[in-house]
């Protein structure tokens, strides 16, 4: 972890696009209180084979015009060299400096990624069209791609999106604080050392968690899984034992050389707020 250790901690915050008025006026309530924390950025998520991408590129530059550093996701499928380049251009007409690049997900019946089929292909890109002028954070996976042949191959994909040129990655959420102790010692073994930055998923209400895990590959330990069935329907219960196991996860992180969290925080303000309170930075 002496990797880790150099670099400056950074704290951000992930929303997804609002899809309704309703939705984006408590989109600005969630965002009006974890701005008060001053996070370094606001990431915001791109969907399923860029079905979200106006309300993307709106909803970021509401964020950034309020004053904190917007990163907008960006994903290959169903991508092309022009479309990205627009799309560079206009954020680079707004002020954002930063972006997430993204292999992304392929929308059920879609049979092509597009013109990048990998994101090291984005990042690249990204790179040749416009130099250093932005921040580029990857994905990693401490517990491997639900989608990787294996471990072995999924590490060589992420060290081909760092040689591309990114400058950190951010991780899919976890609760074994071990598989990003083991990932980050791996990285450091091939020279890797750009932040790696912790994901953090709140726990709310377990079934939501559970469809989430089964889709992107995130282990949930079987004593955890066991205890949040044992729960049932009590969501009070719920959430106080995710609090409580978040919380200290968080901290084990931060404590262990962790350069920052970034809080998936569903558009909601509260449980992020909450585990934060519970930890010392």
């Amino acid at each position: 972890m002496q990797s880790q250790k150099k670099h400056p901690q950074l704290f951000s915050f992930e929303f997804y696009p609002p899809k309704t008025e309703e939705g984006a006026a408590s989109l600005q309530v969630v965002h009006s209180k974890l701005a008060a924390l001053n996070p370094d950025f606001f990431s915001v998520t791109f969907g399923a084979g860029g079905s979200t991408r106006d309300k993307t590129f709106d909803t970021v530059v509401d964020i950034q015009n309020k004053g904190i550093a917007a990163a907008p996701h960006l994903s290959c499928v169903a991508s092309t060299k022009d479309n990205i380049r627009a799309i560079l251009k206009s954020y680079q007409d707004h002020g954002i400096s930063r972006i997430v690049a993204l292999r992304g997900d392929l929308p059920s019946g879609m049979m092509s990624a597009g013109e990048f089929r990998y994101a090291n292909e984005l990042v690249e890109f990204i790179r040749q069209e416009t130099g250093d002028d932005f921040q580029i954070h990857v994905a990693a996976y401490p517990e491997v791609h639900p989608q990787a042949s294996s471990a072995v191959e999924d590490f060589k994909n992420f060290k081909r999106k760092v040689e591309a040129g990114a400058n950190a990655a951010i991780t899919q959420y976890f609760y074994n604080a071990e598989a990003y102790f083991y990932f980050v010692d791996n990285c450091e073994k091939n020279a890797i050392d750009i932040p790696i930055i912790p994901g953090i998923m709140p726990i709310t209400q377990y079934t939501q968690l559970f469809r989430f895990s089964e889709m992107c590959g995130a282990d949930i330990p079987r004593w955890m899984r066991k205890r949040l069935e044992g729960f049932g329907d009590d969501r009070a219960s719920i959430q106080a034992f995710g609090l409580d196991l978040v919380s200290s996860l968080c901290q084990r992180l931060l404590d262990g050389g962790a350069p920052g969290l970034h809080f998936y925080t569903m558009n909601q303000s509260a449980p992020t707020l909450a585990i934060l309170e519970n930890t010392h930075r």
